[in-house]
């Protein structure tokens, strides 16, 4: 069970943190170390593609790009990578294919308030692609769910925070 996993890697670390959502925590859901160990990325990419209901996948640097492209490797379909901030070459904020009318699920390692989901949705609508699924590894049941279902976005999470701390 991936819950297991992740507490068995140690990926809920304590101390003192602050998040991308600019919140303080006093626990660290790390799931980019973990996605280090091939057989955890391996279960959190076979669980993503049981949630898929799109054949295009996106997700934001740095956290969701291993993830995103061994789901995409494992289903045979596109990837997009959506970067924070424009920078070098092309000054793209999107890496990869965009057409008009494609369907997209996002793909997140960790999602607390939901604004880093939301803004990558708003993107890529923006560029004319269809998102209504968000698949997260880690909720931390902070606002993400409800900010994206405002938006029209259903965030469907393979670990809830409360699991992990059931024990």
């Amino acid at each position: 069970m991936l819950k297991d996993l992740l507490m068995e890697e140690k990926a809920v670390k304590q101390g003192n943190f602050v998040l991308t959502s600019g919140k303080t925590s006093n626990y660290y859901v790390d799931i980019k170390d973990a996605c280090a160990r091939p057989q955890i990325l391996k279960e959190i990419v076979f669980e993503i593609t049981k949630k898929l209901n799109a054949r295009n996948v996106a997700g934001v640097e740095l956290g969701a790009v291993p993830i995103l492209v061994g789901v995409a490797y494992e289903m045979k379909i596109p990837y997009l990578i959506i970067r924070k901030e424009a920078r070098h070459g092309m000054k793209k904020l999107l890496i990869g294919n965009v057409e008009p009318g494609m369907e997209v699920n996002i793909i997140e390692d960790v999602v607390t308030t939901g604004n880093s989901v939301l803004k990558a949705v708003k993107l890529l609508r923006e560029n004319g692609c269809v998102v209504t699924r968000a698949i997260t590894v880690v909720d931390r049941e902070e606002g993400g769910y409800e900010l994206l279902k405002e938006n029209g976005v259903e965030l469907i999470p393979l670990v809830r925070l409360k699991e992990i701390f059931k024990n």
